[in-house]
């Protein structure tokens, strides 16, 4: 089943034009590896469906829906830069923040939610880290508890901005396994992601996308050399020089 829907759309930043004439379709049930090369429009094809940027042209629907009318389905992980993590918040407040899009105005979380939230630090590992201050964290702890927010929130749909970013091999390998599962639930989960050596083990399909759509599908049809260098082209001998195509 269609998720996702983008029909035409188009996208700028100060008059220079970063996607271009996107039409896709994302199923349930599905982890997208989300590729491409720095400056492809991966983020803001995330930051487009989020209504966080207005684009030039295009139609986007959520299970045949505008955000507005789904949006507390769509729980969204963004990249390290993008967070202030000085800000004077303790774990739990920002995995408890999942819990809101499910509230009405003013109202109050209550002893559910809290649950809800314990859970998702506990699936995690970071039950213990509760009452630190995110700005206290490492790199990689950082990355799990925006995590355990999307977790927290309940989500049919997930896009995740760069979530290896700064991780450990274990913390990867962790976050891995429960998007995995995740997916195996039925739930959608699109990843930005740029290891390519992990690609094939990582997702079940795959998205790749340089300004325009190169190619969508599953990851063994679609992950070939010649849609790689599709993607990257400028890249393509440092790409050789580390073996992450032959």
């Amino acid at each position: 089943m269609s998720v996702i829907s983008i029909k035409d759309l188009s996208v700028s930043y100060d008059k220079k034009r970063v996607l271009t004439n996107i039409f896709l379709e994302i199923n349930d049930g599905h982890i997208y590896g989300v590729i491409g090369p720095n400056g492809a429009g991966k983020s803001t094809l995330f930051k487009a469906i989020l209504e966080l940027l207005e684009p030039d042209t295009g139609l986007i629907l959520i299970n045949d829906k505008p955000l507005s009318h789904a949006r507390k389905t769509i729980a969204y992980v963004p990249q390290k830069d993008d967070v202030d993590w000085h800000f004077p918040a303790t774990v739990f407040d920002i995995v408890l923040q999942g819990r809101y899009p499910h509230k009405r105005l003013l109202q109050s979380l209550d002893s559910h939610d809290r649950r809800i939230a314990v859970n998702a630090l506990e699936q995690l590992g970071i039950r213990d880290l509760k009452q630190r201050q995110i700005g206290e964290l490492s790199g990689g702890q950082q990355q799990r508890v925006f995590l355990a927010r999307a977790l927290c929130q309940e989500a049919d749909i997930f896009l995740l901005d760069e979530p290896f970013v700064g991780v450990d091999v274990t913390t990867e390998e962790r976050i891995i396994s429960i998007l995995k599962a995740l997916a195996e639930e039925g739930k959608t989960i699109l990843v930005i992601h740029h290891d390519l050596s992990s690609v094939h083990s990582y997702f079940d399909q795959v998205l790749l996308l340089n300004q325009r759509l190169i190619a969508v599908g599953p990851t063994k049809e679609v992950f070939t050399e010649e849609n790689i260098a599709k993607a990257y082209r400028a890249q393509l001998t440092i790409l050789h020089k580390t073996g992450l195509i032959s």
